[in-house]
């Protein structure tokens, strides 16, 4: 049940934002909860008075995780690409989730944009985790500027709203079946991310659901459950949908009395 991405062997197949949690303490623990082996850092957020950087980083390096920074927040091309350069040279990897948001309301990504930055990215050895919308055109642009994982959102940011559109997952999934798909943004169920499992893809990243829950440390050990379950669902290649019932147990050769 291992997932490569850019060479690299994780057990887990959640991966969870740092964000918006209550305290230090509780993102250790919803960390230690999930199971996840790989977090999401913003270079803004986390070099921020408020982290208190060097605390910060004690706790990550305590939980042993690896860090995926996050171009979070960035609108254009450039201000992408140089936080993304910065980030590396932060956090001493080759990792970067790059955002290139182009829409205030709804942090839709900007598929022109973030294909030229990918380009670029690649281009100077970053191995890039791109946020995309759920769309093919796109995919196989970034794909062509040399990234080898996608990140179609389920829904916008921090909605909760799930899966919205179910068939373009579908068919993403069905269009590039070799290429590592992590649905990211907008899961706020476990049963969101069992669903994204069970369609095929090979990981979920989420931060608001687990961060915002009134248990967080237990939503986060929901998640992880909720990923395995989705995962071995869709291994064990799961029944097809019917229009008419079934009956579960068969009609021919029933007992019956003489009075039938």
């Amino acid at each position: 049940m291992t997932l490569t991405l850019y060479g690299t062997e994780v057990t887990s197949r959640l991966l969870l934002g740092t964000a918006r949690y209550p305290s230090p303490a509780v993102l250790q623990r919803a960390i230690a909860a999930s199971g996840t082996e790989i977090v999401t850092v913003s270079l803004r957020r986390e070099s921020g008075p408020d982290r208190a950087g060097q605390a910060f980083w004690s706790l990550i390096r305590e939980a042993g995780v690896r860090v995926l920074p996050n171009t979070a927040g960035c609108k254009t091309v450039k201000e992408a690409v140089t936080t993304a350069q910065m980030a590396r040279e932060l956090f001493q990897t080759d990792w970067i989730k790059l955002e290139v948001i182009g829409e205030d309301d709804t942090l839709q990504p900007d598929p022109f944009g973030l294909v030229e930055a990918a380009k670029i990215l690649c281009t100077e050895g970053f191995q890039v985790f791109p946020y995309m919308t759920e769309d093919l055109i796109v995919a196989d642009r970034l794909l062509a500027a040399g990234c080898e994982v996608l990140m179609p959102w389920g829904s916008p940011i921090g909605s909760g709203r799930g899966l919205n559109n179910v068939y373009a997952l579908r068919t993403l999934r069905a269009h590039f079946p070799n290429v590592p798909l992590v649905v990211d943004a907008g899961i706020g169920l476990p049963s969101h991310a069992a669903a994204a499992m069970e369609f095929g893809y090979d990981a979920v990243l989420l931060n608001t659901a687990v961060a915002k829950a009134g248990e967080p440390e237990q939503m986060a050990r929901a998640f992880a459950q909720a990923v395995v379950a989705g995962r071995v669902a869709f291994l064990a290649d799961p029944m097809e949908a019917r229009d008419m019932a079934a009956p579960s147990t068969p009609v021919v050769g029933r007992p019956f009395s003489a009075r039938d």
